[in-house]
């Protein structure tokens, strides 16, 4: 009984090892050291390109009508968007939906970002299709991506990594 019970802890501590393993990894896999350009199509029109934001911090955040965890945290990206000049968000949409679906969504979950259309089939570069929603990468005043967070994410934990 005893060997069992020392078995099982081995089997967790292995499995939890993988998995910050693999968090690292995944994280490691969006950090680049030239600065990232793309530019996607604007719910509403108009084209934006991550290059427009040279200078300040940019918040990309990839998301989803569907996705619970995404929704919650909208506000909250809101919040810092307005609250900092030199921070902008952008809210990608990572789902293949209607213009007008994305906007009768929005008129119960408003935000103060631009929200950029994704095509599914075909991601932008260098970071592709998001493995996990929501995933927020963070792009430093030079365009380099430096810092992701797999799932929620606060505005706290967002200015903590910029100030930190």
């Amino acid at each position: 009984m005893k060997k069992k019970v020392v078995m099982k802890k081995v089997l967790i501590k292995s499995i939890l090892l993988g998995l910050i393993l693999a968090a690292g990894a995944a994280q490691a896999e969006f950090e680049t050291d030239e600065p990232v350009d793309f530019s996607l199509q604007q719910l509403g029109g108009g084209e934006v390109a991550l290059s427009d934001y040279r200078g300040k911090w940019v918040v990309v955040n990839y998301w989803a009508t569907w996705c619970a965890p995404c929704v919650k945290e909208m506000p909250e990206l809101s919040a810092l968007h307005e609250a900092h000049e030199d921070i902008v968000v952008l809210g990608l949409a990572f789902e293949d939906v209607d213009d007008a679906d994305f906007n009768e969504f929005l008129e119960d979950a408003p935000v103060s970002y631009p929200i950029l259309k994704v095509d599914v089939y075909e991601p932008p570069q260098p970071f592709g299709a998001p493995k996990v929603l929501p995933t927020t990468i963070i792009l430093d005043r030079e365009g380099r991506s430096v810092k992701a967070f797999l799932g929620p994410v606060t505005g706290e934990d967002i200015i903590d990594f910029i100030e930190g």
